[in-house]
């Protein structure tokens, strides 16, 4: 939602598309019922009982103009909390913002070490990737690439350290630049050293978007669809929302409470996104320096993030405070949206997963008032009031998450409860995030 002040610059995106193009969309009610034959999409079942569910995962986004940030004959280790275990994973890389081929010169997985966090692997679990049989391999432009399975016993919540080789320059056009997790920058093909001493550090995922794991096809994975509410987090914390609800299922699990088979929480949350709009800064503005890295908007990322991803069952969605607030402040005037626009897009995004055979859950947009980005305004609050009656009582979604009462001020319910509020008023800290998770009904899962 609004740039960190070391906010790296780069290419900009298309420009977003009129919310007329979704007016048409339909009201759906609550007896949706999934058909008998899409009753698990996205879980590729191989007729054993076993089937590939993701564990981690992140949003991509293409960066800025202004970033010329690049590697060349340097590797990249990178760290990432997984959820849900397995005896047998595969790792999802993506060029899918390159304008260029991306070459891996040679991937590697392994466990970080149990000493602690920083760079260092532990070697036992030490496991060159392959893609179709070869350890190098060139992804073209705006295309994914995903591993050959490898086994690695994978427990839950296990921290995975990814390590990319690029030979040649390769400008870094394909990010997840809110990462909120120290990864690592060293010269060489090093994939295969144990500890990067003398790396350099990066908040960054560069090219790495997901990990999935072969579990037992009971197994789903619920999707976080969302902005940066959905994407935040102290650093290397792991606090995020979808954090504490991936610990919530598997306490419930292990507890007996929760119906069979592991829930894998993918979080697909990016900083500044909006539901309706892609990125587009005002001629001149500042965020020209930083607006790409909000992403393309729900809509037009939907498939890519939420139906193509691996055991996708269930969707959450908190979207909507961007599009009220981006307008005027680093979005242009013309693209300042009703709370009907909002509803509409929440509709289309809906239908899409029903189309699919999803299960979808609408969350209340969350209190900002005296935010300090600009986005209150009594128009705004007003919206936001009108979408979340909405959300609430229209029976559109398959159920409803009240972020918004799990976060208000009882003193005053346009803002956020002091013991959550990050300090910027709009941004919920790390206690705040576990009240959200909280907020979530498990028995939307089983």
């Amino acid at each position: 939602m609004r740039a960190p002040t070391a906010w790296p610059t780069a290419r900009s995106t298309r420009r977003g598309f009129l919310v007329s193009a979704i007016a048409g969309a339909l009201l759906l009610t609550t007896g949706y019922e999934a058909p008998a034959d899409t009753a698990r999409p996205g879980t590729a079942r191989s007729g054993d009982g076993r089937a590939w569910v993701g564990t981690w995962s992140a949003a991509m986004t293409t960066v800025p103009e202004s970033d010329d940030t690049a590697f060349e004959d340097q590797t990249l280790r990178q760290i990432v909390r997984t959820g849900i275990g397995g005896d047998t994973l595969r790792v999802r890389l993506s060029n899918e913002f390159g304008e260029q081929p991306l070459v891996i010169g040679e991937a590697r997985v392994a466990r970080q070490s149990e000493d602690g966090p920083g760079s260092r692997i532990e070697p036992r679990t030490d496991r060159k990737l392959t893609f179709g049989g070869r350890s190098s391999v060139t992804v073209p432009a705006g295309a994914p690439l995903l591993s050959d399975p490898v086994d690695l016993r994978l427990p839950e919540a296990a921290d995975l350290v990814v390590s990319i080789h690029l030979p040649e320059r390769t400008p870094a056009t394909t990010v997840n630049a809110f990462a909120a997790q120290t990864n690592y920058v060293a010269d060489g093909n090093v994939t295969g050293r144990t500890d990067l001493a003398d790396a350099t550090t990066t908040d960054r995922w560069n090219f790495l978007s997901g990990v999935s794991v072969r579990t037992s096809d009971r197994s789903s994975a619920v999707v976080a669809l969302g902005d940066s509410i959905t994407a935040g987090t102290a650093p290397d914390a792991n606090n995020r929302w979808s954090d504490h609800l991936a610990r919530r299922l598997a306490e419930s699990r292990s507890g007996g409470r929760h119906g069979s088979g592991d829930r894998g929480v993918l979080n697909k949350g990016i900083s500044g996104n909006r539901l309706l709009f892609d990125p587009n800064p005002p001629a001149g503005h500042e965020a020209e320096a930083y607006a790409a890295l909000f992403g393309e908007s729900a809509l037009r990322r939907f498939d890519r993030d939420v139906l193509a991803q691996p055991g996708a069952r269930h969707v959450v969605v908190l979207l909507g405070v961007n599009d009220l607030g981006h307008p005027g402040t680093s979005a242009p005037e013309s693209e300042r949206v009703s709370a009907r626009d909002v509803i509409t897009g929440h509709q289309q995004l809906i239908a899409r997963a029903h189309e699919r055979g999803l299960k979808i859950y609408g969350g209340t947009i969350t209190p900002f008032k005296h935010d300090t980005l600009g986005f209150h305004s009594p128009e705004n609050e007003a919206a936001r009031q009108a979408v979340n009656h909405w959300i609430r009582t229209s029976g559109a979604y398959d159920g409803v998450v009240d972020f918004d009462k799990a976060l208000r001020d009882p003193e005053d319910p346009e803002r956020l409860r002091p013991a959550y509020d990050s300090g910027d008023h709009l941004h919920p800290n790390d206690a705040g995030n576990k009240a959200m998770a909280e907020a979530i009904p498990l028995r939307f899962f089983r």
